[in-house]
């Protein structure tokens, strides 16, 4: 399981196009990874929809923003438009990107066993290290609190920058 100061693994991810994106072509810039369980459910559109309302001040900060979980890339494209969203997300169609963040695990609901995945938020710094880590993610305020974190990370900018 990935934590604080490990290095973003190179793995591929599959866009709502259809086609596939590598986490190795994100670093250059920060980077937000959030897990959520399921597309188009009350708590997963508002956390989606609270990282698209700030996607602007990620962006001042240097710092893109990706959603991912299971699906199908169809479906992802549905729940963008149905919920109005501006951030980017991903299928993790194999099981490989939740594996290593250790977001897939078992859960259990009225009894039953099941496995799905753990909401939690990942701050990865422009080398590709991760920064912070929330688990157990609670929505409301989280998208704030994860922007006060990106904004705290020092952002190398060329040798003649301010």
């Amino acid at each position: 399981m990935l934590d604080t100061n490990d290095r973003l693994p190179d793995l591929a991810l599959e866009t709502p196009d259809g086609g596939t994106l590598r986490l190795h072509d994100m670093i250059g810039e920060n980077l937000v990874l959030f897990f959520y369980p399921k597309d188009d459910t009350s708590g997963c559109t508002t956390e989606a929809q609270d990282f698209s309302r700030l996607k602007a001040a990620f962006q001042m900060e240097s710092t893109q923003i990706l959603g991912i979980s299971k699906g199908t890339s169809k479906g992802k494209a549905k729940f963008i438009e149905k919920a109005g969203l501006t951030v980017a997300l991903a299928t993790d169609a194999d099981d490989s990107v939740c594996d290593a963040f250790g977001t897939w695990v078992e859960k259990s609901m009225y009894g039953r066993k099941y496995m799905g995945i753990d909401r939690a938020t990942f701050l990865i710094d422009h080398d590709g290290r991760i920064a912070q880590v929330w688990r157990k993610v609670k929505v409301p305020g989280h998208a704030e609190a994860v922007l006060e974190a990106a904004r705290a990370l020092k952002v190398v900018r060329g040798p003649n920058a301010g």
